[in-house]
């Protein structure tokens, strides 16, 4: 798993989404029905607002954008999270009607880039038959997508095939989970689409490749992703996707793998570490040769066979999982095949220091002595331009939290003033001390600040630099800094009122 979304173009909440056109060959709507299927796809129409990370008590201006959806069964519109998310105001429009029905989110997805949408008004669903699922497509298999292009108000219909089968960067949310690609040009319109074959969803158009870099590449969230999805909000809410808890290098290296005592026959990963606070950590442990997960056996190049003849990378069986079931790991220990048993309690986003995009919530932060803190997130690295923030803020972020730090503290800004005076310039400033004293996350950093009673409230970096606040001051002054700035809370929900 990792975080990148430059080779993508997503257009969420900038202007309007995905749409696939220009495709070639023959596609039925086959036991589906044409016009039945038309009318269960409706166009999405949203108003977001995204937060500002680096003036965190600001919102970003109101925009527009449009997508796509489809009904499925309960009564839900089944489209894509980053359609709506930090949505203000939502409404559907179902094909063939003028009338907009006002919407909101019942279940998001941001790993696996889903979301389910709710109508209340009952006439809605008049004349709706909800759309059924099919089955992974198989590669050359041609497709039909359904969606709201730029360019027009009508709906689209364009067909297309798959390409390929394959693990893909999901660049809504940053995660890799399997994708269908799509022999197509994708264009601004209608990112939620459904894909269909033969009557049935076998996806949902996602994203496409920089049009710089390649040409008629697109994205669809093929079934298996939606059905888990589905599976997990069978008890009422929305859990993720598990980690398996370590990480793995490959052992195509022959060298390799006479040093860890593995038969010419044999083939698989080495753990060469298992992550803190990992269930994995009492099955598990570094030096271990990962043979076989839920009994299918890993490749050296740390691929496994999904269908015959095509493979993927063997996390696909752990995705396969809720939050919370069982993983079967055949491992090679001591020169010994074992087998070890677990619960996958631990989320993907629970592995980073630095946490995944944030959607539909405001950045935690706070002020003291005209200085604002926030805790690293990736919203904030992107903030830069393409997500190219300083080198240091992107280093650490590929770390890991260990028992010492869950977190990362930065100094975001410094609104100068009297009493910050030497230290208006910073900004992106990683914290790691307080009056000496180490914190895990982003509540011990606070309490450390407004707990302390000496004069000053001293802070460093891992490098030791300094920044000093004298802490009479900063108290007396934090009104009169709010109003200089025309700020109205101090800090977010629990960090407020110093």
């Amino acid at each position: 798993m990792r975080f990148c979304i430059n080779r993508f173009v997503i257009h969420a909440t900038l202007a309007a989404l995905l749409v696939m056109s220009g495709l070639a060959g023959d596609a039925r709507a086959g036991n589906g029905g044409e016009e039945r299927i038309k009318k269960a796809i409706v166009k999405v129409f949203t108003v977001t607002s995204t937060p500002d990370y680096y003036s965190p008590w600001t919102m970003g201006a109101p925009r527009r954008a449009s997508g796509s959806g489809c009904v499925i069964e309960g009564g839900r519109i089944l489209t894509n999270a980053h359609v709506v998310s930090n949505a203000t105001f939502i409404q559907v429009q179902p094909y063939g009607s003028s009338k907009r029905y006002n919407a909101k989110v019942q279940h998001v997805s941001h790993e696996s880039d889903l979301a389910l949408l709710v109508v209340e008004e009952g006439d809605f669903f008049k004349g709706i038959r909800p759309l059924k699922f099919g089955g992974l497509p198989e590669v050359l298999e041609e497709v039909l997508a359904y969606g709201f292009p730029l360019g027009g108000d009508s709906l689209s219909i364009t067909k297309g095939i798959i390409s390929r089968i394959e693990y893909q960067e999901y660049a809504h949310g940053g995660y890799f989970f399997l994708a269908g690609q799509i022999d197509a040009a994708i264009n601004p319109g209608n990112s939620g689409g459904p894909v269909m074959q033969d009557g049935e969803v076998v996806g949902i158009v996602m994203q496409a490749y920089n049009s710089s870099q390649a040409e008629n590449i697109g994205y669809m969230i093929p079934t298996p992703l939606i059905h888990h999805f589905l599976d997990d909000l069978s008890d009422g809410s929305y859990d993720g996707f598990p980690e398996v808890g370590f990480s793995i290098q490959d052992m195509e290296s022959p060298a390799l793998k006479r040093k860890y005592g593995m038969s010419d026959e044999q083939t698989g990963v080495l753990v060469n570490k298992v992550f803190w606070n990992s269930p994995a950590s009492d099955h598990i442990k570094a030096g271990d040769v990962l043979l076989k997960i839920d009994g299918h056996p890993i490749a050296d190049d740390g691929s496994v066979e999904f269908r015959p003849n095509e493979r993927v990378v063997f996390g696909y069986y752990s995705d396969l999982h809720q939050l919370g079931e069982d993983i079967r790991l055949t491992m090679l220990r001591d020169g010994k095949e074992v087998e070890v048993r677990f619960a996958m309690t631990q989320r993907g986003e629970d592995v980073f220091l630095v946490p995944p995009m944030h959607y539909d919530v405001r950045p935690e932060y706070f002020i003291f002595g005209g200085v604002v803190f926030s805790p690293l997130t990736r919203n904030l690295i992107c903030e830069w331009k393409n997500c190219k923030a300083p080198k240091e803020l992107l280093v650490v972020a590929k770390k890991r939290p260990d028992e010492d730090r869950s977190e990362v503290v930065l100094v975001v800004q410094v609104l100068p003033a009297d009493v910050n005076r030497g230290y208006h310039s910073l900004r992106s400033w990683i914290v790691r001390k307080v009056d000496g004293a180490g914190f895990r996350d982003f509540r011990e950093f606070h309490e450390l600040v407004t707990g302390s009673t000496g004069p000053y409230v001293v802070l460093k970096s891992e490098e030791g630099y300094s920044l000093v606040l004298d802490r009479e001051e900063a108290l007396a002054t934090h009104s009169e800094v709010l109003r200089t700035y025309n700020i109205t809370e101090d800090g977010s929900e629990g960090y407020g009122r110093q």
